[in-house]
C-alpha cells in the first residue's frame, strides 16, 4: 500500500499509509502489521491489520474491524488481537488464518476496561501466558473511564510534586500489569476463568512507567514476570530511578502472586529499561543508567544469570572507574535461539544499528561491531530462525527500519553471512515519494572545542543540480540529548523542506547522542555555549565548502531544545545570518524551567536547583538578550505542552511584537509537545513552509513563475 506522488508535499507525507513494525510468526513465513491512512478529503482515518507473506513480499488485509488493534501470534497461524467495544470494554479475539469465513474468528475473553501492550508466551503446560497493561484505581482494580461517575467539581488538589506530566494532570490512578492464561479446548483458545490478575496490586509499584512506557517495560516467560517501576521511596519528579523487579509465576493463573523481588545493581541507580527473558526463561538481559538524576545518562547492558537469584547481576564492559568500556547507548535487546548471543540496538553516527556480542559478559572481551542492515535506522527486530536449530549461525532477524527517504522497510538480516534481503518497502524505498538515496549526504567539520568533530546530515531536493544555488535550511534538533538520524519522521521530515527548494543541513552538535558520551555530556551547564558555537561552525563550513548553498537566504528552525536554540540564536550574531527563524515549543527563559514537570531535567543540565545555582540558569537565559532580537520569527506552541508551558511561546511572541519584529504565533489548544493530529499537522506544515519561503525568496520565485514548482530556479 503506497501513495504515488510526483512531489513530496506535506499532504503526501501526512496521508501516506503508516505501517507498524512487522511481527513475524514462529517460522518467519508470515508477518503481522497494522497500517493506517488519513484522507484530507474525507477528514477521516482508516486502519487495518494485514498479514505479509515474507517469501513473496505480498500482503493482504486480515482484520478490518473498527477498534481492532495490537495483533500478536499465539501459534503458527493463529492471531490474537484486541477489539475495543461498547462502554470501554475490550474483547480478546482470535482469528485463524486460512479462512475468510466469520467462523474463523471468535472471542477468547473479555475485559471490562481498556487494556493495551499485549505480550504472549507459550508455556510448557500447553497454555499461553498473557500479559498486558491497564490503568487501575487506588484499590488496584481495573479503571474504566467510560463508566466512571463524573464529579460535580473539576477542582484538583495536590500536596506533592508531579501534579502534571507530559500532557496529563496527575490523578490517583496508576498503570499496572495484568496477567492470565489462554487455554485451548476443542480447537479454540479462551482466557481461563475470563480473569486477569493485577500483578502489582498492593505493592505500591506502577508499570509501565509513564508517559512513554509500554511493552518494553516488562516481559514474561515460563519463569514469571519481570518489569521496571519507579522507586516509590523517591520523588519521581526529581529522581529518574527505576528498578527491575521479578515476580515468579508458573501457570499465570496464580490469584495471589508473590511479592516482587528487586534486581540488585550496585553502583547503578538510574533508569532501568528493556528487560528481556532468554529463550530458556532463566536469564534476563536489561539496561540501566548510573545517575539517578540524568535522564540521558549512558545505559549499561546487564544480565541476570539466574532470575531465581535476582540479587546477582553482571555488567557488560564494566570498568573500574564505572564509566563502562563501550562508549555507546544500548537500547533494545534480543537473544539468539541458543541464548549464547545478544543482538542489541544502539545509535551510531546518525543511525540506529544492531550490534552482536556474546551473552556472557566475561566472553565479551572486544567492543561489538554492527551487523549489516538496510540503509537507515532500525526500530524493531525479531528472531525468525527454526527454533530447533542450536547454531547461532542459523539466526535470522526480521528487521523493521526507516530512513530519510523510506517510511517503512521490512528485511531479513543474516548476521553470520553479513547480508540482508529486503522483503517489503512501503514507499518502494522512496520511489513512491519521488525520493532517492542520491539526495542524502553528510558533512563532518571541526567542532567549536577544537578537539572533536561534528557530523551533520544533508538532504538536497530531488531536482538538485550542482550548477544552481539553493537557500540553506538549518534544522536544530531537540533533547538536547538527541540527534538527527537517517530515519523517517512525520513531524520533522527534512525531505519536505528540501522539496521546497532548500539544501537542508541537520547538524548533531555538542549534546547529541550516538557520537560518544563526551560529546553528549559536553552540554551540561553549557546550553548556549559549545552547542551554539558548533552551529556557528556548521554555518561557516557550509558557506565555505558547499558552493551550491546560498547562505544569504538561510533560514533556521528548531523544536524543544532546538526551539531554545532558536531563541538563543535570535539574541546572538548568528541570528543576523538568517532571513527567518521558526521556534516550536521553545524555551523563552531558563529561569522558567521549574514550571516543567520532570524537575530532574533542569537539575542535571543546569547543575543544581534554581535556588542553589541561580547563576547557572541565568547564564544561558535567552531572555537576557531580547534587546538583540531582530530576525523575523514564527512561534509555535501548544496548550497541552506541560513540559514547556504555552507561556514560553507567548512571552517570546510578545517580545517580538512589542519590538515590531515581523512575527507570527501559531497555537494548538489540543496538542502537547508534539503536533500529532493530521489536520493540525497539515496546518503546521503550511504555516512553517509559508513563513520560511516568504523570507528565503522561494515564495516570490514561485509567484513569478520562475521555478519548477519546488523552489528550484529554472534555466
Amino acid at each position: 500500500m503506497t501513495l504515488m506522488a510526483a512531489k513530496f508535499t506535506p499532504e503526501v507525507l501526512l496521508s501516506a499509509p503508516r505501517r507498524s513494525p512487522g511481527l513475524p510468526n514462529p517460522s518467519g513465513k508470515l508477518a503481522l502489521y497494522t497500517v493506517s491512512s488519513y484522507s484530507f478529503e474525507d477528514h477521516k482515518k482508516t486502519s487495518q491489520i494485514r498479514v505479509l507473506d515474507v517469501s513473496s513480499g505480498e500482503s493482504s488485509p486480515l482484520i478490518e474491524e473498527p477498534g481492532a488493534s495490537e495483533p500478536v501470534w499465539i501459534g503458527e497461524d493463529e492471531v490474537l488481537y484486541l477489539k475495543a467495544g461498547e462502554h470501554g470494554n475490550t474483547s480478546l479475539v482470535v482469528r485463524q488464518l486460512g479462512s475468510a469465513e466469520a467462523s474463523s474468528s471468535y472471542e477468547a475473553g473479555s475485559v471490562k476496561a481498556p487494556i493495551s501492550e499485549v505480550i504472549v508466551k507459550a508455556l510448557p503446560n500447553g497454555t499461553v501466558a498473557f500479559a498486558c497493561s491497564a490503568t487501575t484505581n487506588p484499590h488496584g482494580e481495573l479503571h474504566n473511564p467510560e463508566v466512571e461517575k463524573e464529579p460535580h467539581s473539576s477542582a484538583k488538589v495536590y500536596t506533592s510534586l508531579f501534579v502534571r506530566h507530559w500532557d496529563t494532570w496527575g490523578s490517583k490512578n496508576s498503570s499496572s500489569i495484568f496477567y492470565g492464561a489462554l487455554e485451548k479446548k476443542d480447537g479454540k483458545y479462551s482466557l481461563k476463568d475470563n480473569k486477569l490478575t493485577n500483578a502489582l496490586a498492593g505493592t505500591g509499584l506502577s508499570s509501565p512507567v509513564p508517559p512513554f512506557g509500554g511493552s518494553g517495560d516488562f516481559d514474561i516467560s515460563s519463569s514469571g514476570l519481570v518489569f521496571v517501576a519507579k522507586d516509590p521511596k523517591l520523588d519521581a519528579a526529581i529522581y529518574t530511578k527505576t528498578d527491575l523487579y521479578f515476580i515468579p509465576l508458573e501457570t499465570f493463573t496464580e490469584t495471589n502472586p508473590p511479592s516482587p523481588r528487586i534486581v540488585k545493581t550496585p553502583g547503578l541507580e538510574g533508569y532501568s529499561n528493556s528487560p528481556v527473558f532468554s529463550n530458556s526463561g532463566r536469564k534476563v538481559a536489561f539496561t540501566r543508567m548510573r545517575s539517578n538524576q540524568y535522564e540521558s545518562d549512558k545505559p549499561r547492558l546487564l544480565i541476570v544469570p539466574d532470575i531465581a537469584d535476582p540479587e546477582t547481576t553482571e555488567e557488560f564492559y564494566a570498568t573500574k572507574d564505572g564509566d563502562g568500556g563501550w562508549d555507546t547507548r544500548p537500547e533494545s535487546v534480543l537473544w539468539s535461539h541458543d541464548d549464547a548471543t545478544l543482538y542489541v540496538t544502539a545509535e551510531d553516527r546518525g543511525r540506529t544499528l544492531i550490534f552482536e556480542l556474546p551473552s556472557t559478559p566475561s566472553k565479551a572481551t572486544s567492543i561489538p561491531t554492527p551487523i549489516k542492515t538496510p540503509e537507515g535506522s532500525v526500530n524493531s527486530f525479531h528472531l525468525i530462525a527454526n527454533p530447533s536449530t542450536t547454531s547461532q549461525a542459523k539466526d535470522h532477524l526480521f528487521v523493521t527500519s526507516t530512513s530519510l527517504i523510506d517510511n517503512s522497510n521490512y528485511a531479513i538480516t543474516h548476521p553470520a553471512s553479513g547480508t540482508y534481503s529486503v522483503v517489503s518497502s512501503a514507499s518502494k524505498q522512496g520511489k513512491s515519494f519521488g525520493l532517492s538515496r542520491g539526495s542524502i549526504d553528510s558533512i563532518t567539520f571541526r567542532g567549536a572545542g577544537g578537539d572533536y568533530d561534528v557530523h551533520a546530515l544533508v538532504v538536497r531536493p530531488s531536482s538538485y543540480s550542482p550548477e544552481k544555488r539553493y537557500p540553506l535550511c538549518m534544522l536544530i534538533h531537540g533533547g538536547p540529548q538527541g540527534a538527527w538520524q537517517d530515519s523517517w519522521s512525520t513531524r520533522w521530515n527534512p525531505a519536505v523542506f528540501a522539496e521546497q527548494g532548500y539544501v537542508v543541513v541537520c547538524p548533531n552538535p555538542t549534546g547529541s547522542t550516538g557520537y560518544g558520551m563526551a560529546l553528549e555530556d559536553g552540554i551540561k551547564g553549557d546550553w548556549g555555549g559549545r552547542p551554539y558555537n558548533d552551529l556557528v561552525k556548521c554555518f561557516e563550513y557550509v558557506a565555505e565548502n558547499l558552493p551550491e548553498v546560498d547562505v544569504n537566504r538561510a533560514v533556521a528552525l528548531g523544536a524543544s531544545y532546538g526551539g531554545y536554540m532558536i531563541n538563543w540564536i535570535q539574541g546572538h550574531p548568528l541570528g543576523r545570518k538568517f532571513k527567518a527563524l521558526v521556534c516550536h515549543d521553545g524555551v523563552f527563559s531558563t529561569l522558567n524551567q521549574w514550571s516543567t514537570e520532570e524537575l530532574f531535567f533542569p537539575i542535571h543540565d543546569f547543575e543544581g536547583t534554581i535556588y542553589d545555582n541561580r547563576a547557572g540558569y541565568e547564564k544561558w537565559d535567552p531572555a537576557r538578550f531580547v534587546n538583540e532580537w531582530a530576525t523575523p520569527q514564527l512561534i509555535i506552541h501548544s496548550e497541552l505542552d506541560y513540559r514547556l508551558p504555552v507561556t514560553e511561546g507567548l512571552a517570546a511572541f510578545n517580545v517580538l511584537q512589542a519590538k515590531k519584529v515581523p512575527s507570527k504565533l501559531l497555537m494548538f489548544p489540543d496538542e502537547n509537545h508534539w503536533v500529532l493530529k493530521h489536520e493540525n499537522s497539515l496546518v503546521w506544515h503550511r504555516e512553517v513552509l509559508a513563513w520560511i519561503n516568504k523570507y528565503s525568496g522561494i515564495e516570490e520565485e514561485q509567484q513569478k513563475g520562475l521555478t519548477d514548482g519546488v523552489g528550484q530556479l529554472k534555466v
